[in-house]
Formats: structure tokens, sequence, C-alpha cells
């Protein structure tokens, strides 16, 4: 545990994120969303990834003061949100899901594959050679 919470970046230390979406110009280039709830929690920083759901990230809508709860096992039916199934003993599913709001109302792009740095947002790692193989 200790040397997992020594791998932690400092949460007042800005973070440079950028959105799965290519541009090409570099001024019209978006961030990546914060997750309101990430330094009051540790999901997180769960090593393990999940199994990869989708090789594409999915767009929602979110509302600003709604609490939402991404699934990271990759086993929920309504993917990309929690449906508890990782609470199926018989599944014997270590990760917990991602807890999160976000800053303010409107469309987000979740990440399907599992693999993203910035959970619960897409970071375009699903566009990495062995996730796009590992789903055909």
């Amino acid at each position: 545990m200790l040397k997992l919470l020594k791998n932690t970046r400092n949460p007042y230390q800005p973070v440079q994120r950028v959105y799965c979406s290519s541009t090409s110009k570099k001024d019209t280039q978006k961030t990546i969303p914060k997750n309101v709830l990430e330094t009051y929690q540790t999901a997180q920083l769960q090593p393990e990834n999940g199994a990869i759901y989708d090789k594409k990230p999915f767009k929602i809508h979110l509302d600003q003061n709604k609490l939402y709860s991404w699934c990271l096992c990759g086993k929920s039916k309504s993917q990309p949100i929690c449906d508890g199934t990782h609470k199926n003993e018989f599944l014997k599913i270590k990760l917990r899901p991602i807890r999160f709001k976000v800053e303010k109302t409107g469309d987000y792009w979740l990440c399907n594959c599992k693999h993203t740095k910035h959970r619960p947002f897409c970071d375009g790692t699903h566009k990495e050679q062995h996730i796009q193989d590992a789903v055909k």
C-alpha cells in the first residue's frame, strides 16, 4: 500500500490532459475533464485495468452535481456506468468502480477500453495497437 501511495501525483501540480479526439491545430486542442472527486477517494489508484469492453470511447451527457460510478471491471451490462456486477462473489472481481462528478454539465467521452490514465475520461489509449487487436 505504501508503494502505491508513493507513486501518486501531487494534487496541486497542474496536469496537461488531452481528449481522445485529434485536432490539427495546437491552439484548438481540448483538455481532458477533471474528476471532481479525484482527491477524495483512492479507487483511481487501483493498479489493474479491467477487461476491454470496446475499442472506442462512449459519449454521454453528464450533469454537474450528480454522482456517477464508472465501471472499471469491464463486466457491467450498462457500460460505461457500473451496474454492480463486480459484487457477484462468483465472478471474483477485485476491481471497484470509479466514483466521479464533473465540473460542468455537458457531453463527455468516457473510456470503454478501461486502460485510460485519467479514469474515467478517455485519453486516447484505445488507439494503441494491443487494444485494437484485443477487440474484433
